[in-house]
C-alpha cells in the first residue's frame, strides 16, 4: 500500500519517463468549506490524463483544460484561485461557498520528485520547497510542526508519514487496520512479541513488525499528538501494557478492543497502575465507530473512521447528519 502523495508522485514520474509533459497541482489555501485540505496534490498531463485530487472533481475540469491550453503553468509556477465570486462558485459547483487556491507546477528534472519519492520510501518526513520565481526545489528534513505554507515567492510542502499507529496484536484484524492505515498515511508499525503470529509481516509496504514487549515499545517511541495506539490482542498482560504507557502520552488516540463489560474492568485496571481517572476515562474501548461492523475488515474500518474523527476533532458525542454538518455535506458532494 501507498500513502496518496506516494501515489501521485510516482505516477507523474512515471508519465515522465514515457516523455509527457506533466503538472503538479497543489492545495496552498482554502476558505469556507472547501473539498481538500491544504497540501492535496494533483497532477495533469499534456494529454488530459490526472491522478490525485485538488477539489473532490469540482475544478478539475476547468484545470485539465487551462493547462492543456497553455493558459498555466507552462513554464513556471503559477497560483490560481477558483470561487472568488459567488458566480465562480456555481459555475464550479464548490460546495458551501467554499474557496480554494492551487498553484500549478511544470514538472521538470528540478523538481526532484525522485529524491521526494525515496525519501518516503524510507519513512522520512521532509519539506519540499518550491521557488515560484524559478521553479528550482529544494528538499530538507521536516521537523513538528511544519505545514504547508504559500506567501507568493515559495511554496513549502510537507510529505511522509504524518501520522504514527501502533497496534499491540498481529492477527487478522491487525492486518486489515495496518493496510487501511498505511493508506491514510499512518506509518505502522505492530507490537507482537509472541513468535506465533510473525508470519507474513514482511510482505506489507510501510508496516514494521516489533518483537518488543508493549510497554518498552510505546516508551522508545515517544508517542506524540501526532500518534494513535491500538490494543487488539484480548490478552491483558500485553494490551494493558501498552495502554497504561500510551495513557499518559500526548497521543490523539487510544483505543482497545473488547466489550463495554471488558473494557470497564480494564479502566479499573489501569487506575492500579498509577493511570490517572482522566486518562483512564480516555481509552477509547469499545474501539471504533458503531457501524455494526461484524468482519474483521469492517472493524479495521470503524477503528481508522474514529481515528479520522478524533483527529480532526469531531465531537463523538454529538450525531452526525448531513443537516447540521456543512463539512459533511462538502466531503460526500
Amino acid at each position: 500500500m501507498n500513502s496518496i502523495d506516494l501515489d501521485v508522485i510516482r505516477t507523474a514520474l512515471d508519465w515522465q519517463g514515457r516523455g509527457h509533459r506533466v503538472v503538479l497541482g497543489t492545495v496552498v489555501r482554502t476558505w469556507g468549506s472547501a473539498p481538500r485540505p491544504p497540501g492535496s496534490l494533483m497532477i495533469i498531463r499534456d494529454d488530459g490524463q490526472v491522478a490525485g485530487s485538488v477539489s473532490g472533481g469540482c475544478i478539475e475540469d476547468d484545470l485539465i483544460r487551462r493547462v492543456a491550453a497553455g493558459e498555466l503553468a507552462m513554464r513556471l509556477p503559477e497560483s490560481t484561485v477558483y470561487g472568488q465570486t459567488a458566480e465562480e462558485v456555481r459555475r464550479f459547483g464548490l460546495p458551501c461557498g467554499g474557496s480554494v487556491q492551487v498553484i500549478l507546477e511544470p514538472l521538470g528534472a528540478h523538481s526532484q520528485l525522485r529524491e521526494l519519492m525515496v525519501s518516503i520510501q524510507q519513512h522520512q518526513r521532509v519539506q519540499r520547497r518550491l521557488d515560484m520565481a524559478t521553479g528550482i526545489t529544494s528538499i530538507t528534513p521536516a521537523t513538528d510542526g511544519d505545514t504547508v505554507h504559500y506567501d507568493g515567492r515559495s511554496l513549502t510542502t510537507v510529505h511522509g508519514p504524518r501520522l504514527r499507529l501502533v497496534i499491540v496484536g498481529g492477527g487478522q484484524l491487525s492486518r486489515y487496520l495496518a493496510a487501511m492505515a498505511v493508506m491514510l498515511d499512518y506509518q505502522v508499525t505492530v507490537c507482537e512479541p509472541r513468535n506465533e503470529y510473525h508470519e507474513g509481516w514482511e510482505s506489507l509496504e510501510g508496516v514494521t513488525l516489533s518483537t518488543h514487549m508493549p510497554d518498552d515499545l510505546v516508551l522508545a517511541m515517544k508517542l506524540d499528538h501526532n500518534s494513535a495506539l491500538v490494543a487488539v490482542t484480548h490478552d491483558p498482560k500485553l494490551d494493558d501494557l501498552a495502554l497504561m504507557e500510551a495513557l499518559r502520552t500526548p497521543a490523539f488516540y487510544v483505543g482497545a478492543l473488547g466489550s463495554r463489560h471488558n473494557n470497564a474492568q480494564r479502566r479499573q485496571r489501569l487506575l492500579d497502575f498509577e493511570v490517572s481517572p482522566a486518562e483512564a476515562a480516555s481509552l477509547r474501548g469499545p474501539v471504533g465507530l458503531n457501524v455494526g461492523a461484524l468482519t474483521p475488515p469492517e472493524i479495521a474500518m470503524s477503528i481508522v473512521a474514529e481515528m479520522t474523527a478524533m483527529r480532526r476533532g469531531v465531537d463523538l458525542a454529538q450525531p452526525l447528519s448531513k443537516w447540521d454538518s456543512s463539512t459533511t455535506v462538502c466531503a460526500l458532494a
